[in-house]
């Protein structure tokens, strides 16, 4: 398949997938090598679309009309992670990322895109096996949440939640 072709394919897989698209899926799919696709996903992004890289794959952004982002406060250990997120995707939101305030580096960001309890599990069972520390821990547990929801009243239930079992930040 030729590259502009593999590319057209692609943005169709992207914008038709409900979660994130690995780069190994795509190379699957078009007969290529996983670099290959990594290639192409450098080119559509030098093109201008917006594609982000997340732990489980590639996304382009979620529709915004139909909800909005929101920031969010929270601070818990490492334990708790799963709960935090949980939390979050149990009332209705999605964690599109993780933010701290380094005080050498500035802001660092982690994309997450969590929107149920399987990803969640997904991403602590990940944590665990890289014995990576979670980027919160650079902060003493402290750190902000890009969540996207559907309201306010869902982003007040979000906070209600967290605030309930001690991990809102306020």
């Amino acid at each position: 398949m030729q590259r502009d072709k593999r590319k057209d394919k692609i943005i169709q897989k992207l914008q038709s997938a409900g979660s994130p698209v690995s780069a190994s899926a795509l190379a699957r799919e078009f007969g290529v090598s996983r670099q290959i696709v990594v290639g192409d996903i450098a080119i559509l992004r030098a093109e201008g679309y917006d594609i982000t890289a997340t732990p489980r794959g590639y996304v382009l952004p979620l529709n915004q009309e139909a909800a909005s982002i929101y920031q969010i406060a929270c601070k818990h250990n490492r334990a708790e992670i799963l709960e935090e997120l949980n939390a979050i995707v149990d009332c209705g939101g999605t964690v599109l990322d993780v933010t701290v305030d380094h005080p050498i580096y500035g802001e660092l960001v982690g994309n997450l895109h969590i929107s149920n309890r399987i990803e969640a599990r997904e991403f602590v069972d990940r944590v665990k096996e890289s014995k990576a520390p979670p980027l919160s821990l650079l902060t003493d547990g402290i750190h902000l949440h890009a969540i996207i929801c559907r309201d306010e009243a869902t982003l007040e239930l979000i906070k209600e939640k967290l605030r309930s079992i001690g991990i809102l930040f306020e």
